[in-house]
Parts: structure tokens; sequence; C-alpha cells
């Protein structure tokens, strides 16, 4: 029997910690071969302008080894987008490695310089000359789709790339027919800067003697990169390029793309024959990165007298950006397929609109459309509750899918499998004290203050990217190692995976090494995203590592001549059970005559069906109507995950993620200038990011029912905290301003000036 000290469902502290808090991870940028050489983008200043380029002066310029323009990488293939629709496919626009003759948003990539140093870089930069001639420019979507607005690309009038629709809209219209009230709202989504720790860089090789690329880069995923960028951009054999991922500091979905930079280092690797060093400082990525959320929606319900939903009717407008980003149009639409959330509405229908503008793309960001779904959903509840004079607990039980009802297939075809969804709203309440709030509300108006209560019972699917592959492997000194081709980036992988190994063999984490993010060592890999990294890389390993450990108690069986059914494994030994003879894993591994593939295992599998981690947020605020300013002062989630593989590691996926969610609600919003399109919240002291005093003390538990559709029970965490926190964080500012004022709407994010003048125009309009 294996021991749980470090299994599944333990605390076990995280084992790639100490050296990242010691300053000894090795990020991409820690990497420099010896001469190498430096790269610096020229970047667009305008939204959208056409140009020329003359760059032979620069060339010039002492140190300048390269100098890439559009004419010198007209071979290469675009940025690809992989997402089309089912039924109505569509030809997107060509996303060029650098852009000709035309840009369509600050930051479009026009040249590619390389010299000696970053300094000799930086002023051959300068030394290009450019003429520019601006454009009209169209920014924001609302104001892309009206007649006469610029056009993003000539061939999408309207701006419009596609015109879809999911569900059944006459089935809709006649809930609305018949309904006894209709709730709706209009919202608008804020457009986020993805920010992370660590910016992009990347660092790549090239072997003349071997026509062969290695590129170093801190990256969500090696093998889907390399594929891209071999296959679809540089025209190579997949073969002919190694990629390395080193630590990442963060990623968030936003670094599991190619950009236009690791073809480009490739291109000029290849000419000047030194490696190239590139690394983005802060401005590359507020304008060369793709960027997150951006939807205005429109929702309705159609509601019964007893409170209950008949139909939901939703239009949903998707900013794509200049471009298409890698799964860019795929975002609005896939997350659309989640807005019907935890609850029984059996008519549904939305219309989805997406629509270029001259802005930096768009692409999946912590949630990817679900934290957009969830935010529509559990606003429009609310305003079911308050059309019919209902408590927002009440409104949401009467409306939740029964325990009874699961396997439930919701009205968009997605299947929640388990969950007690209103068993984690009736604890959240619990622990947030909900029945004594109107006591801390009195208290708090006392002092001047306003106090407002919030939820957000939310669903999410994850754990779709596809197959994933484990390699588990006994070394010649016992220890395990798991090659695995999903990529951390903060969420402690060589944690988890050793817990999983634990389970079954009974080894301390330290003697289970992962090794993540090379291509060469890792036959096939889907990266990381979507949270499909427990829910199937977890299971790989649990598979591989239960194939490897049958495998050893065959050998164990002839070396103890005894039968393999009488063994067990623990503490790195195979013994005989109920005895003391028993033989090292160590001694195993360097047996006499053992077939050295028996030493190693392989397993493999997909969550096609997908996980549904679901849970409910309480937030209570505290609102200062002289300022406007928000503090939240109670802070509880209750989840079900399916199964917690480690408590510790969970925890920080879920504070992590709902910091996120604070942030957008209160304060992250990219603001383009409605006029030229340039990004007014290009830096950090215009781009506000939350800190640990924006956010209370989070109280966190689970309130688990095992997933029916995966192997080990569990249900993806990665992204939820970043769905459930938007809104039950507006929802508990809006309470506080109904209560107290009658304001039933507010944006995100609720910026104190926004709240300010919300309730000033409130004031305003009650004086007349």
């Amino acid at each position: 029997m294996a021991p749980t000290k470090f299994g599944v469902g333990q605390s076990v502290i995280r084992k790639e910690d100490d050296p990242l808090i010691r300053g000894k991870g090795r990020y991409t940028d820690d990497y420099a071969p010896q001469a190498s050489a430096h790269a610096l983008v020229l970047r667009s200043p305008h939204a959208h302008a056409t140009f020329t380029l003359a760059a032979a002066a620069a060339r010039q310029l002492p140190g300048v080894l390269a100098i890439l323009t559009a004419e010198d990488v007209k071979d290469l293939g675009g940025l690809p987008c992989l997402f089309n629709l089912p039924d109505k496919p569509f030809q997107g626009p060509n996303y060029p490695i650098l852009a000709s003759g035309e840009v369509r948003h600050v930051g479009d990539a026009i040249a590619f310089v390389v010299a000696d140093t970053l300094a000799h870089a930086r002023d051959a930069l300068e030394a290009i000359a450019v003429e520019w001639i601006p454009q009209p420019a169209a920014i924001g979507a609302g104001a892309a789709i009206e007649p006469g607005a610029p056009q993003v690309w000539p061939q999408f009038p309207g701006n419009v790339l596609f015109d879809a629709a999911i569900g059944d809209k006459a089935a809709a219209e006649a809930t609305f027919a018949k309904a006894h009230a209709v709730a709706e709202i209009k919202i608008v989504n804020p457009r986020i800067v993805t920010n992370y720790m660590e910016t992009r860089a990347a660092v790549c090789e090239y072997d003349a003697k071997r026509d062969h690329f290695t590129l170093t880069i801190g990256s969500q995923g090696s093998h889907r990169l390399r594929d891209i960028l071999c296959q679809n951009v540089l025209k190579i054999p997949t073969e002919k390029m190694r990629v390395i991922c080193p630590d990442v500091g963060g990623g968030f979905g936003t670094k599991l793309f190619p950009y236009r930079e690791y073809a480009l280092l490739a291109v000029a690797a290849k000419k000047i024959g030194k490696p190239i060093r590139w690394t983005a400082d802060r401005s590359d990525h507020f304008v060369g990165d793709s960027q997150g959320r951006d939807n205005i929606t429109t929702a309705r319900m159609a509601l019964a007298e007893d409170g209950k939903f008949l139909g939901m009717d939703v239009d949903l407008i998707g900013d794509l950006g200049g471009y298409l980003s890698t799964f860019g149009p795929y975002i609005p639409y896939g997350g659309a397929g989640m807005l019907p959330g935890l609850y029984d509405i059996k008519a549904f229908h939305c219309r989805i609109r997406t629509v270029f503008t001259h802005t930096v793309p768009v692409d999946a960001y912590r949630g990817a459309g679900r934290p957009e779904a969830a935010y529509v959903i559990e606003r429009l509840v609310d305003a079911c509750a308050r059309k019919l004079g209902m408590s927002p607990d009440a409104v949401r039980r009467k409306n939740f899918i029964a325990p009874r009802a699961l396997p439930y297939t919701t009205a968009t075809g997605k299947v929640y499998d388990s969950g007690d969804f209103a068993a984690h709203l009736k604890r959240a309440m619990e622990v947030g004290e909900w029945k004594e709030f109107s006591k801390r509300a009195k208290t708090a108006k006392k002092h001047g203050l306003v106090r407002g209560i919030g939820l957000a019972s939310y669903v999410e699917v994850c754990g779709t990217m596809g197959e994933e592959t484990a390699k588990v492997v006994l070394d010649p000194d016992g220890d395990i190692t798991v090659l695995i081709g999903s990529q951390s980036s903060g969420q402690g992988h060589q944690t988890a995976y050793a817990q999983i190994v634990a389970e079954q063999f009974g080894v301390p984490p330290e003697r289970v090494r992962v090794v993540q993010g090379d291509t060469d060592k890792i036959a096939t890999g889907l990266g990381t995203g979507g949270s499909a990294s427990i829910p199937s890389g977890g299971v790989s390993v649990q598979r591989a590592t239960h194939q490897l450990g049958e495998q050893l108690r065959d050998i164990a069986a002839d070396a103890l001549e005894t039968s393999a059914a009488d063994l067990e494994i623990s503490d790195g030994l195979i013994r005989i059970a109920g005895t003391d003879r028993s033989i090292s894993f160590a001694d195993l591994a360097k047996r006499p005559g053992v077939d050295a593939s028996k030493l190693n295992a392989s397993a493999s599998f997909s969550s096609a069906d997908g996980t549904y981690p679901n849970g409910t947020h309480l937030v209570e605020i505290e609102l200062d109507p002289a300022t406007g300013k928000i503090r939240i002062v109670n802070y509880v989630i209750v989840d079900d995950f399916g199964v917690t593989l480690n408590p510790l590691l969970l925890a920080g996926q879920v504070h992590g993620g709902t910091v996120q969610g604070i942030g957008q609600a209160l304060m992250e919003r990219a603001v383009y200038d409605p006029n030229d399109g340039q990004l007014v919240t290009g830096t950090f002291m215009d781009y506000a990011m939350p800190r640990a005093a924006d956010a209370a003390p989070i109280v966190f538990e689970t309130a688990n029912v095992p997933c029916a559709t995966n192997p080990m029970g569990v249900k993806g965490a990665g992204e939820a905290g970043a769905i459930g926190s938007c809104p039950a964080v507006v929802n508990a500012i809006i309470d506080a301003l109904w209560r107290e004022y009658q304001i039933d709407h507010i944006d995100m994010p609720a910026t104190p000036e926004r709240v300010w003048m919300a309730i000033r125009e409130h004031q305003r309009r009650h004086r007349l």
C-alpha cells in the first residue's frame, strides 16, 4: 500500500519554490549564449496609417548586423488563426510577420533590428526613416460596426468577421411572448492588458551544419509553438527546430501563442550566423502581446411570475482587434456556450458578432470566454431578482439545475456531469454571515458608509485541449522522471505530478523529477491552457505510473522469486507483502539483464467531455459616497473542484485568479483614444493593477463532488477564481448602490470616479 504522506489530497509544499525565491530560477532572459546579438522591434506609433520605410542609412551604423523589413520576410507565412466556425467557415485576413505599407494598430511591427549591443540596436531603430500618412481609425467594437466607420479590412465590410448564432431563436422568442416579466441588462466587459511578471523573451541559435534552429523561449507550450512556426510560418520540417522552455514567469493564456518575434529571430539568426536575444520591455508588452476580454453584451431573461427562468436571449459583440490571433474568434463564440450558467434554462439564443478594430489583437486570457459568460449571466440573474422583488439567493435556488437532473444537457449542448449547486451557495452564505448583513450595513451607515453584498454562482468548462501524453521513467539511481508536454508558468506542476507518482510509489516529491518544455526530450505535448494540466496531464501521469509499477513488479518477481501478485510498492521499494524481503528501485534499475524498455511507461488521456468546475463567490463591500472608493471587507469562496490534488496549490490558484478578477472589476481597463487610436493606458503609470491591499483576506473552502467523466475525479481549477470574482464584486457594488440610491447599473471597472459620478448623477436627477 502506498503511503499518503505525499500523495493526492495532501498539502505538499511546492518543491519548485526554493530556487525561485532565492533568485536561482532560470528564465529565458538569463540565457546568454556567447557572442549573442540583440534584437529590437520597430513598432507603429499610429493605429491606422500607410507608410514607406527606408533602412539603408540605419544598416550602415556601427554594430548593426541585420535589419529585416516586410520585403525580407515576404516568403514567410502569416500567423495563423486556428479556429473556424463549424457551419460557416470564414477566410481571415493575413497576419503578416512584418506589416507592409499599412499598419492596423499602435504597436504593429514594421521592422526588426539586430545589432551587437542593445545600444547599437536602439540607435539603428531610431535611424530608420518612416514616412507616415495617418488614416481614420475604427476604435471600439460598437463604433466599428456603425455605418460609415473606417474599415480595418476592405474584404470585411462593416468590420464584421462573422455574424453567427447558437441556440434556438424561435423557442427563445416564444418564451418572451408569454413571460410575466423581462429583465434586461447591457454591459461592457472591458479590454484588459494581460500583464504577467516576466515579459516575453526568446533566444534563437542556428546551426548551419545541420540547418537547425534552437529556440529558447518563455512560453506555455513548446510543441504547439514549434509546429505552428515551422509548418505555417517558416515552412520547414518540424525536426529542423528544437524549442526549449525554461522557467516561465506567468502566462495566463497570452504566452500560449506564436508571435512575430519568434519567426523574425529565426530568419535573422540564419542570416547573420549568430545567436540572437530578444526581450520585450513592458511597453512592447502593452502594444505587442494579445489583449483580453472586450465584449459588449445585451442579455434578456423571460421570467415566470414565480421567478422561474423561461428563456434567455443574448446579443454579443466581441472586439478582435486589427488581426486574428491564434484563437481570437473562438473566445466569444466558445464562451457563449456557457451563458446559461448553472440554471435550468430550456430556451436559449445568442447572436455573436466578431468585429475588427484598429487595436491590438485579442485572444485567450485566464478563462478565455468563460469569465465573460459568467459575468453576463450572474449580472442578469441579479437583475431578475430586482425585477421580481426576490432576493438574489432565492432566485438562484429557484432556478439551479437540481442534482437529480445530472447529467444535464444545457440548451447550448454542454453536459454537466456532477455537482450540487445549491449546496455551495448555502455554505458561502453561512460562512459570509449573510443573515447578519443588515446589522453590519446599519453600523456602516452610522459612519457615513454604504455596504453591499453580492453573489456569483459560476460554472465553466475546461480541460478540453486534447490528448496529453506522459512518460514515467525509473532512473538508474532509483528516482523517477516524468516527461510531459504540459508547461508550468507558475502553477506548481513539479509538485502536482510528483504527488501523483508518490500516491502509487510512496517516494517523496524530492525523488521525482518533472521534465517539461523541450521538444527534443518529449515527443508530443499540448502545452498548458484551459485548466487542462491536471484533468488531462495528471491522468496521463497516473496511468503511466501505474503501468510502470506493473512492469517493475514483474521484474521484482523474478528477483525475489515470487509471484507479482504478492508484491507491494512503497517507500521506493518493492517487497513481498507481510515480509521484510524487498528490492529497491535502484537495484531494480541496475539488475543485470533487465529489459530497458520495462523501466519506463507511457500513457495518454484526452478529456474530450471536459470538466465543469463550479462554485459560489460571496463578496461584501463598503462604499464611501464622498469619494466613490470601494473597499472589500469580506470575501468567501466555496468551490467544487471534484477532487483536490493539493490544497495549498489549489488555494494559491484560486487566490491568484480571484485577485485578477478583482483587478478587472475595480481598476483594470485598456483605454484607446476614440479619435486617433492611441493606447492611453500604455504604461503602469496609467494602467492600474491590483495590490494586496485591494483584496480582503479570502476564506476559501471546497464542497467537492467528484467529476463523473474524469478518471481521477478532478475538475480544472486554474481559471475559476477569475471567473467567479468579477460578477460577485460588481453585484456587491450594485447592491450597495441600489439599496441607497436605486442605481442598478455600473460597468467595470468600478473605479472611485465612476462610482462617485453615478451617485452625483442620481443626486442631480432627484434635485431637478
